[in-house]
């Protein structure tokens, strides 16, 4: 438990042990009743009502929204009860209603915590007060797609892993576009026994597997599925979704269209949205909140079945033709 050191909400709630203190309503009322301010001065939610919002307990909440000015208080586009619906957090979403939050209150570019929680687990957390707040029925089936999508891949550590998830083209022909080879049998090799030995090597060989609605680029040890130089080139007449698991910095994410970057050093899966970033993407991010290969796969419309694109064995492995994949 941290440790209470006068009005300041440092050391509450963002590593390890201490993970856990937003659940903790003696905690947070000592700290409250030796003056923390309960409007604000967290870090990176702003408002302590936030913090509790997301990861921490209905009591803590009923605490809070007792002693706040505005349960309805905004930080960054949002209210508390929007980020407890945002982290499936239905408990705390119900508390904050109990407390006099507005389910229906307008933010995030169309997305209020009502109509969110339409797209997620649990439906009917509020009642709808009229059909027309509804979800369109393009994110009726966007929401479905997610939750078939996401068991079909299944739970599997990706740290390490590139890959390209292409629109509307054959394994076959992302084969032609990247100019790459079969790879031979020193290749297959090198990637069976230690793709790491040789890396500059293994680098150019990558996984092409064809999957309903376009294919697949893959690289389970290293970065060259999704450099630009890859990326630009499958894209030409079409949208791929590329990402890098960075060990190190976590899912670095890239997105071409027709040849051209459209968005790099993007956060897949991640979960930051902004009141400015279109109502689509707050729901997709939504949807697919810490799953980064779901979400590359559902940006280019690519519906697999299963994981075995993503883990392999691939369709085909190929190699790359050497060249500047970085311009």
């Amino acid at each position: 438990m941290a440790v209470i050191d006068g009005a300041e909400w440092s050391g509450i709630g963002w590593s390890g042990k201490d993970r856990n203190d937003w659940t903790d309503p003696v905690l947070i009322r000592a700290r409250l009743d030796t003056g923390a301010d309960p409007n604000s001065g967290v870090q990176l939610h702003g408002r302590p009502l936030h913090a509790a919002a997301g990861r921490g307990s209905p009591e803590v909440i009923a605490e809070l929204a007792r002693r706040v000015d505005d349960v309805d208080a905004e930080h960054e586009g949002r209210t508390a009860l929007w980020v407890a619906v945002f982290a499936n957090r239905p408990d705390n979403a119900r508390a904050l209603v109990a407390a006099g939050a507005d389910p229906w209150r307008p933010m995030m570019n169309g997305w209020s915590p009502g109509r969110l929680s339409l797209a997620g687990p649990t439906p009917d957390l509020f009642p709808i007060p009229s059909p027309e707040i509804g979800l369109s029925e393009a994110e009726t089936t966007a929401a479905t797609e997610a939750r078939r999508l996401i068991t079909a891949l299944g739970d599997f550590s990706y740290d390490g892993l590139s890959l390209a998830c292409v629109a509307d083209i054959t394994a076959a022909e992302a084969t032609r576009r990247l100019e790459a080879t079969p790879a031979n049998a020193d290749d297959l090799e090198l990637i069976e026994d230690d793709p790491w030995s040789d890396f500059d090597h293994s680098l150019t060989i990558i996984g092409i597997t064809d999957v309903p609605g376009g294919c697949v680029v893959t690289q389970p040890w290293g970065y060259g599925a999704s450099t630009p130089g890859v990326i630009k080139l499958l894209s030409l007449g079409t949208l791929c979704y590329a990402m890098y698991a960075n060990a190190k910095s976590g899912n670095q994410g890239r997105v071409t269209r027709d040849g051209a970057l459209e968005a790099w050093d993007t956060h897949p899966g991640g979960g930051n949205v902004s009141p400015d970033d279109p109502g689509g993407e707050v729901l997709a991010t939504y949807l697919y909140h810490f799953r980064a290969v779901a979400y590359c796969c559902a940006g280019a419309g690519l519906r697999l079945a299963d994981a075995r694109p993503i883990l392999g064995p691939p369709d085909m492995w190929m190699r790359l033709p050497e060249r500047d994949y970085w311009t």
